[in-house]
């Protein structure tokens, strides 16, 4: 099946086309002839990779999956497409986060130059590519962090014409060498914006018109690198611009622009954190269940011990929901358009949710590989740093958190269950017993389901309604499509009025699962939570109360693309049971943690508990489960 743990003995990525199947194949055995002994001695003594950048300029394969159709000089293989790019992800996440870096940091700072209309710099970029460099994104500063409108990159006018740029950026990967490095600064001649004043209300046109992105190269006499911020085999810039001269040809984009840039980029580049998080997720799990297969405790394998019997099966089904939400989540994200932009909430949470739930297998894991997983021939340890590193990566949980939390009533209420919402005005709603408000929840939503689609047929504002929310299915994606799109997203404005289409029926289609049925009555539960006792004016202005409502939120698309992808690649229905025990009970933990919430009001304690389930234990189910983790053992260990 396609969502089998990746296994580079027996990986032919059949899904691809030739030239892809090709590169991608050329990765994996570079990796595997290079050895897991140079591997690691090279992250213990920091080495910068250079290898494996000759590698990749010989086979140009930068060049070939970074490279637009529309900047390929004719190229046939060259296009943006976001499948394969994954793939690639994984693998580099697979061997390592040092290659994984390198590749994602250059995508970043592809992204302002791809977006603009600067013909001459994407002339410059499809070049660069070609000779095998590599490309950084200028964005964060150590004062300012993400707080991008409080930019101390000065760009100065000239008398006779031009600019110079002067002032500091930090944290940027592949400062070092990038050849060119887009970056985010401000004219001196124009205002800056007050990021308190603009988290109010939006600014206006006059206020972004002195933002701007540019190129620069890091090799400029100019350009003064001063140092790598992080312990570690990858380059983190900090660096200095001394009076950089700025041609109008380096120019990427101006005012608002700028922003979106910035934005779009963000969601091109970070959405391939979950695949990173899931080949190394996949590495680890070879170590840990080679180790305890063959480790005899006590006359037992440690295998058959209950504790690890557990974690063991519990890391299974998460990486595999990680891996089935992951694959789903790129048919969304090329397809996409600008009539239909849900990638928007599935990549947050592919950026978000993959990567913590990446952190919670390595911490299972090490529970089942103990002290073996800190030994120096072991890449577990490499694992462990990246996958506590990339849910923080610039406030990446909470950054996306927030951003997922814009698209809550429109997922959970619109177009389907817009009825539900009129709960909140029925007396006693808040104070009824769970079961009377069960079925209140459950009546209005089968109404609303059933009579709101005739009464759109009369009635202009539900008409329109439903009509935003018409989508054609979304196809599984492995075709040779260029994803331009994602080049021309737009305004990253306008979240308000994204609507999605109704998430039941896939949940309805798998209820004789028996936990998927369980877990849709606690997502049902939450639509009547949030019906009642939404988060009040002043808790919307309390990040660590929203969080608790965004936990329960996100798990609901998180289900909803994991059981699409289950239906396309027709996973073992114990699986997916499996996988789904764990969202219960994350779920009902989760309700609990709102429910002690100091800022909490009565209703939401109350209501919160409604969502509380046990999930239904299968021991047949739990054994062929573990049967399937058990079977991995022996199958992969990297070569030495």
């Amino acid at each position: 099946m396609p969502q089998d743990f990746f296994n580079p003995n027996t990986a032919e990525f059949a899904q691809f086309d030739p030239r892809t199947r090709r590169l991608l194949r050329a990765t994996v055995d570079w990796f595997e002839t290079r050895g897991k002994t140079q591997l690691l001695d090279d992250d213990r003594s920091r080495v910068w990779p250079s290898d494996f950048l000759d590698f990749a300029k010989k086979e140009r394969l930068f060049a070939t999956f970074l490279t637009p159709a529309a900047e390929a000089g004719g190229d046939p293989d060259k296009r943006w497409d976001t499948a394969r790019n994954a793939m690639l992800s994984q693998i580099f996440g697979f061997y390592g986060m040092t290659y994984w870096y390198v590749w994602q940091v250059t995508i970043l700072g592809l992204g302002p130059i791809w977006q603009s209309d600067n013909a001459v710099a994407k002339k410059k970029a499809a070049a660069q590519l070609d000779a095998g460099e590599i490309f950084a994104f200028g964005l964060s500063e150590k004062e300012h962090g993400a707080d991008v409108y409080s930019t101390d990159m000065i760009v100065d006018p000239q008398p006779d014409g031009g600019y110079t740029a002067t002032g500091g950026k930090h944290y940027i990967g592949n400062g070092n060498l990038a050849s060119m490095v887009s970056v985010f600064g401000r004219r001196s001649d124009k205002p800056i914006i007050d990021s308190a004043a603009a988290l109010r209300g939006k600014p206006t046109q006059e206020d972004y018109e002195g933002y701007l992105f540019f190129v620069a190269d890091s090799q400029h006499d100019a350009y003064k690198l001063k140092k790598n911020v992080v312990n570690s085999q990858i380059y983190v810039a900090a660096f200095d611009l001394e009076n950089y001269p700025v041609a109008e040809e380096d120019i990427l984009h101006r005012g608002e622009d700028a922003f979106h840039a910035a934005m779009n980029t963000v969601n091109v580049g970070k959405f391939n954190l979950g695949f990173g998080a899931v080949g190394a997720c996949e590495h680890s799990f070879y170590e840990a269940i080679n180790h305890a297969e063959n480790r005899i405790l006590f006359g037992h394998r440690v295998t058959e011990f209950p504790q690890v019997r557990a974690l063991i099966t519990d890391s299974y089904a998460r990486i595999a929901a990680m891996k089935l939400y992951s694959a789903r989540a790129v048919d969304y994200m090329r397809s996409a358009s600008p009539d239909d932009r849900r990638y928007l909430l599935f990549n947050a949470i592919e950026k978000m949710s993959v990567t913590r739930q990446g952190q919670r297998v390595i911490e299972d894991l090490a529970d089942v590989i103990a002290a073996r997983g800190f030994e120096n021939d072991m890449y577990f340890p490499v694992a462990m740093t990246a996958m506590f590193g990339l849910p923080r990566l610039e406030g990446t949980v909470h950054v996306n958190m927030a951003l997922s939390l814009k698209f809550m009533a429109n997922y959970m209420f619109h177009p389907a269950d817009a009825g539900l919402a009129a709960m909140q005005s029925l007396p006693g709603a808040s104070v009824a017993p769970k079961g009377a408000t069960r079925a209140v929840a459950g009546a209005l939503t089968w109404s609303s389901r059933k009579i709101t689609p005739r009464l759109g047929s009369v009635v202009k504002p539900l008409r329109a309604e439903f009509a935003s929310a018409a989508y054609a299915p979304v196809p599984s994606r492995h075709d040779t499509a260029d994803d331009e799109f994602l080049f021309r997203q737009g305004p990253s404005s306008g979240l308000g009025r994204i609507r999605f289409a109704d998430w039941r029926p896939v949940f309805e289609s798998f209820r004789d699962v028996p936990n998927v049925a369980v877990f849709l009555e606690q997502v049902l539960a939450l639509q009547a939570l949030l019906a009642v006792a939404a988060p009040t004016s002043s808790q919307q202005q309390d990040v660590d109360f929203l969080f608790a409502f965004g936990e329960l939120f996100t798990a609901v698309p998180y289900a909803q693309l994991v059981l699409e992808q289950a239906r396309i690649d027709g996973t073992d229905p114990a699986v997916l049971d499996q996988i789904f025990d764990g969202f219960v009970r994350t779920f009902s933990a989760n309700a609990l943690n709102l429910h002690n919430k100091p800022t909490a009001t009565t209703t939401q304690q109350r209501r919160a508990l409604d969502l509380v389930r046990r999930p239904a234990f299968d021991d047949a189910r739990f054994e062929r489960v573990l049967g399937k983790a058990r079977a991995l053992a022996g199958t992969y260990e990297m070569k030495a």
